[in-house]
């Protein structure tokens, strides 16, 4: 049950409860009353007849006086045997009725007073007591829903900002949702302020980020100029392995610390997949397999695709195994090794820089996919990673197709 229906759900038992409780206890005290009432009746009439009796021998015509009632009950006739005086509810002619008897002079008198509109007043009382219970159940648990309604609709319009933060919007705010000592209000709080320290720690890691990766590019330029002049041999070329190694690092975290900035627009044009694969797969060398199904004209940053690609490939090479197969099929590109696959942390979590997942993919720095991730974002490109039932691992990039975007823009207008 949602949060609404939970409230709601409970403001309608306790309502129920009340209105029973208040129905029975207002019921029991009328009831009580008439029957008090009718007793002290029928108990001031038996009471005038006892004394007409004692001074006429006669019985007093009215309240339906008799000696020896047959229809007096058993309990009260017994009582009147031994001498005693009482009264009770019993059965009567025509419905129930107060009696009160006495003995005297060997005789049982009594006297009967009908409780008929004793009892329609009872069962009026009622009536009116369960419309009222009703009615103030009804309004009870409406007043509830619209108070549950608000706080769930306050409640879910947090949980939405909360879902745009985790997505990576941390310029996203709920801003103010109440009193200002309201608890919803303070949880919308919290998660403003939580947005904003998280918005200030990454954006002091990017900035450090390209600092350091500026700060290396200078010595990194003068250390591999420097490793060219070295004399040939395997100590030289492990040098310039090492000093390329470092550049390429170096501008891929300056490339990574652009796409957190969004430092650059996408360039976007029409263009046919097929073709631009083909082109990038070219580039590659032979070591790449590309299967074209059927191309679909797509909207992207041909260069940003040659590095979104680029860097699939390249990490299947790095962690798969071969062979390396690129597919098209409309506007969807896929990239598979036959390797061990990807790891369930990359799969769960997603790319993650400085993070190669699993030890049998081999080693590298983690930013290839981060990289390749944060490129098919700035055009507007879904990738998904997963792994083939028949092993490897595989990157599916979904492109817009042209046209798709002008139509969502026109719709977003």
């Amino acid at each position: 049950m949602t949060l609404r229906r939970q409230i709601a759900a409970v403001i309608a038992l306790v309502s129920c409860l009340v209105a029973l409780t208040v129905g029975i206890l207002v019921h029991q005290a009328s009831v009580r009353q008439h029957t008090e009432q009718a007793r002290k009746s029928a108990e001031a009439a038996l009471d005038s007849v006892l004394t007409g009796y004692d001074s006429t021998g006669q019985l007093v015509v009215g309240w339906h006086a008799a000696a020896g009632d047959p229809a007096l009950p058993a309990e009260l006739r017994r009582l009147a045997e031994r001498g005693r005086q009482g009264s009770m509810l019993g059965p009567g002619p025509h419905g129930t009725a107060m009696w009160a008897a006495a003995g005297a002079d060997g005789r049982i008198l009594s006297v009967r007073m009908d409780f008929a509109e004793d009892e329609r007043a009872i069962a009026d009382l009622d009536r009116a007591i369960q419309i009222s219970a009703a009615l103030s159940v009804v309004l009870t648990v409406l007043a509830g829903v619209l108070a549950a309604d608000r706080i769930s609709s306050r409640l879910r319009t947090a949980a939405r900002t909360a879902r745009t933060i985790a997505r990576g919007d941390l310029d996203a705010r709920i801003g103010p949702l109440g009193r200002p000592r309201d608890e919803v209000a303070d949880l919308a709080a919290a998660v403003d302020s939580m947005s904003a320290v998280l918005r200030s720690k990454l954006a002091n890691e990017q900035r450090f980020t390209a600092d350091v990766a500026h700060e290396l590019r200078t010595p990194l330029t003068g250390l591999l100029t420097a490793s060219e002049l070295l004399p040939p041999g395997r100590p030289t070329e492990l040098v310039r392995n090492r000093v390329h190694a470092l550049c390429g690092l170096t501008e891929d975290l300056l490339e990574v610390s652009r796409l957190d900035a969004r430092a650059e627009a996408p360039e976007l044009s029409d263009q046919p997949l097929g073709a631009l694969a083909a082109r990038i797969v070219g580039s590659a060398g032979s070591a790449v397999h590309l299967r074209t199904v059927g191309s679909a004209v797509v909207t992207t940053d041909p260069r940003r695709l040659d590095r979104i690609v680029s860097n699939l490939v390249a990490n299947a090479h790095r962690h798969g195994a071969p062979p390396v197969r690129v597919t098209v099929e409309g506007a969807t590109l896929t990239v598979r090794d036959h390797g061990p696959g990807y790891p369930e942390d990359v799969l769960r979590e997603g790319p993650q820089r400085f993070r190669t997942g699993a030890r049998e993919r081999g080693h590298g720095h983690g930013l290839g996919l981060t990289i390749a991730q944060g490129h098919a974002e700035a055009v507007g490109a879904e990738l998904r990673l997963g792994n083939h039932p028949d092993g490897g691992a595989i990157a599916e990039l979904r492109l817009p197709q042209a046209g798709s975007r002008a139509w969502e823009e026109q719709g977003k207008g």
